[in-house]
């Protein structure tokens, strides 16, 4: 994951600690006055979990990390699990001597293969002595509603095609497509249905002779179209006038020269050359796919900053290895 995102991740983590780790303290500390009497520690988590309505289940271990009570679950004891040893579960590894509490990464669960995760709290008695743990598993979809819309950052990102590809990128050469001989049909058609028509991501594929368009009328689908519709004034047609959304932060104006520089990058060396360019008006990034099979991700006014030399005088030249 990127750095970005870890970090989301991580914070949401914290909120899900904050949250459960109160309660299961709470719970732990009665757990520990009936550690020798299995049906009194049954009866004390059947009453509690409906304080955690979001936990799947529930049990007690003892200090070696064997299972001394059934699970407890919203439909009632499953006795499966009593006596399993968990000792050896990841969630387990590095509680002691670190933490009291501690919540594992998500996992896929090995019943109904969902991505889960699992609350494990040291119970301890008067003395602090350790004595056993409390576990509580829980099912990602039923977790309280903490998380935040994660946001992609904006920053320059590259990453590396298929390494075949790659590999015998100087053996290929570029062969002209049916949309080659026609960008001067099919780019002020893109320009004109990103400005007039209501498409904010716009893909043109130049290899395969087609663009892919998502509209803001219908942002869920995306329409296909042909080298024949593309190449087709009468294609606006198909779709109703619609003013340059306001979530857009590529100015209208620079709406036409980006797909220029995508004819700049297609046609530049006959060897490395753009396969397909992207631009969504919303998020302000255009996304640039080479023969070498590289993608570059990046916001549009730095992508028109960059000169032809940037491209094929260092990112995409020869001893660049397109792109690192």
């Amino acid at each position: 994951m990127s750095s970005s995102l870890q970090k989301s991740v991580k914070h949401q983590r914290e909120k899900l600690t904050a949250l459960l780790g109160k309660p299961m303290f709470a719970l732990a500390q009665h757990c520990a006055e009936r550690m020798e009497d299995r049906k009194a520690l049954e009866l004390l988590l059947t009453e509690n979990l409906p304080e955690l309505s979001w936990c799947k289940h529930i049990y007690v271990l003892n200090s070696d990390g064997s299972q001394i009570t059934d699970n407890i679950t919203r439909e009632g004891h499953d006795p499966v699990h009593f006596g399993r040893d968990r000792s050896d579960r990841p969630y387990m590894q590095g509680i002691v001597g670190t933490t009291d509490f501690k919540l594992s990464d998500a996992y896929i669960s090995r019943n109904k293969k969902r991505p889960s995760l699992t609350a494990i709290q040291v119970i301890r008695n008067a003395e602090g002595e350790r004595i056993g743990f409390l576990g509580a598993d829980y099912d990602l979809r039923e977790l309280p509603d903490t998380e935040a819309l994660y946001q992609e950052p904006d920053d320059w990102q590259q990453i590396k095609g298929d390494p075949a590809i790659r590999g015998g990128m100087f053996l290929q050469q570029r062969v002209e497509s049916k949309m080659d001989a026609h960008l001067d049909e099919v780019l002020p058609l893109m320009k004109e249905l990103v400005l007039e028509h209501g498409v904010f991501h716009g893909k043109l594929h130049f290899s395969s002779s087609r663009a892919t368009i998502w509209l803001t009328d219908d942002p869920y689908s995306y329409r296909i179209l042909s080298f024949e519709a593309i190449t087709d004034p009468d294609i606006c047609l198909a779709y109703p006038r619609r003013p340059y959304t306001p979530r857009a932060i590529v100015p209208k104006r620079n709406v036409m020269p980006i797909f220029e520089m995508f004819r700049t990058l297609r046609f530049a060396d006959e060897t490395v050359y753009l396969r397909s360019g992207s631009l969504n008006v919303c998020n302000g990034m255009v996304a640039l796919n080479f023969s070498c099979d590289g993608t570059h991700y990046m916001r549009f006014d730095e992508f028109l900053s960059k000169g032809i030399d940037f491209w094929f005088g260092g990112v995409l030249a020869p001893g660049a290895s397109c792109p690192e």
